[in-house]
């Protein structure tokens, strides 16, 4: 890179507290897959990268690329290095570096382990200059938003980092007001755990700046954060491994704006929807557009993304019904935290509508069933219910998306 302009920044996470200029870089082959176990070596890896060039880079945990995939790899050029173990395997075909190119391992909509190329310029959501910021960073190394919140940190000043370990994230409020965090970004997920674990402290943490991406984001939970933390500025991410940063929502709602899908504005990407789906352009521009895979649907002057496209509809015999509605509705139960709605196989009528809840206070699920057969169409109302101990998370942060 020309400019490693945040190189002076402050990095804390297990087993290192220090700038990047203290990071020993991570010794690798010009072309490597580097598996990494922690926040500690995927810093060092991605530090490497930029200090030695010219490199060609893939990040990742062990845990997301199995032996097919770290298999495809070695075929396809790159060196596999173990940092952990501190060792090498050499690929199966050598070939020399793209300078600078970073690839992030995905499932993407498909569910099959794919590679998506990118540099830091398409990794980055913050182009302008910010304000300092002390962030927290709860994202697995390699993952996409682990990307933008290091590439932030490696290129802007005032942007220091603390790196969440999995088992910090049960304590992260204490870490935070331990290490004076003044940003945190994080899925939906995390915000939801959030307010149903930490409501009492989150008000005495001295967040200024609330970061959420990665999942549907809907209104409530941005409600209940402006209630939790009211003096923090909340904004929503609209990113992808495979599109990049293509939305920056600010204005603390929901969805954006439906006008945005006639704006072409220098630099940005156009959208526009096609069969209730949503399609970006694929570069500033070049007026070709490519799928997401996301649902979307206008409501007044806004355009919301409830879901995948695959995911959110439920087809009760005749009629259909998302199921981001259905969650809504239950959302808006005093005694729901959280909620999530699937189809079944039913054998009369095609799919049911099934949910899975975490409760804040006990309720029976007839009482449930009572509250959505008021507000919902019968086919609407879920056949069964699910109550979970905790929100489910995922390897990346996520709860079933």
């Amino acid at each position: 890179m020309d400019e490693l302009a945040g190189l002076d920044n402050r990095l804390i996470t297990r087993g290192f507290r220090g700038c990047w200029q203290e990071l020993p870089p991570l010794e690798r082959p010009t072309v490597a897959a580097c598996l990494v176990s922690n926040q500690y070596l995927g810093l060092r890896a991605l530090y490497g990268h930029v200090r030695t060039a010219p490199l060609e880079t893939l990040i990742a945990e062990p845990r997301r690329l199995d032996t097919s995939s770290q298999r495809e790899l070695r075929h396809a050029g790159f060196a596999l290095v173990d940092a952990d173990a501190q060792t090498t395997q050499s690929p199966f075909t050598l070939r020399d570096p793209t300078p600078g190119l970073l690839w992030l391992s995905t499932s993407g909509s498909t569910g099959r382990p794919k590679r998506v190329p990118h540099r830091f310029g398409t990794l980055m959501t913050h182009l302008s200059k910010q304000p300092p910021r002390r962030w927290l960073c709860a994202y697995s190394p390699g993952t996409y938003a682990w990307w933008q919140l290091v590439s932030l940190a490696l290129t802007q000043p005032g942007q220091d980092l603390v790196l969440l370990e999995p088992d910090d994230r049960p304590v992260w409020p204490l870490i935070a007001e331990r290490e004076g965090v003044t940003a945190v970004s994080g899925t939906p997920t995390f915000w939801w755990r959030a307010v149903l674990h930490y409501w009492d402290r989150l008000s005495h943490l001295p967040i200024e700046h609330i970061a959420l991406g990665g999942e549907p984001v809907p209104q409530i939970l941005l409600d209940r954060l402006h209630e939790a933390l009211p003096r923090a500025h909340v904004w929503w991410t609209y990113a992808s491994t495979e599109h990049g940063a293509s939305i920056i929502v600010r204005d603390g709602r929901a969805g954006f704006p439906a006008t945005w899908l006639q704006q072409r504005l220098p630099g940005q990407r156009a959208l526009r929807i096609v069969d209730g789906e949503l399609w970006i352009e694929t570069c500033p521009g070049s007026q070709h557009f490519s799928a997401t895979g996301d649902r979307a649907v206008i409501v007044g002057e806004r355009v919301l993304l409830p879901g995948r496209v695959c995911a959110d509809e439920i087809q009760v015999g005749g009629a259909k019904i998302a199921a981001s509605v259905i969650q809504q509705v239950l959302l808006q139960h005093p005694a729901v935290a959280w909620a999530h709605l699937s189809p079944r196989r039913s054998s009369l009528v095609g799919q049911i509508p099934v949910a899975e809840v975490v409760l804040q206070t006990l309720v029976d699920t007839a009482e449930l069933r009572q509250w959505c057969a008021a507000r919902l169409p019968d086919y609407g109302v879920p056949r069964g219910f699910r109550i979970l101990a905790h929100i489910p998370e995922t390897l990346t942060g996520k709860s079933h998306v």
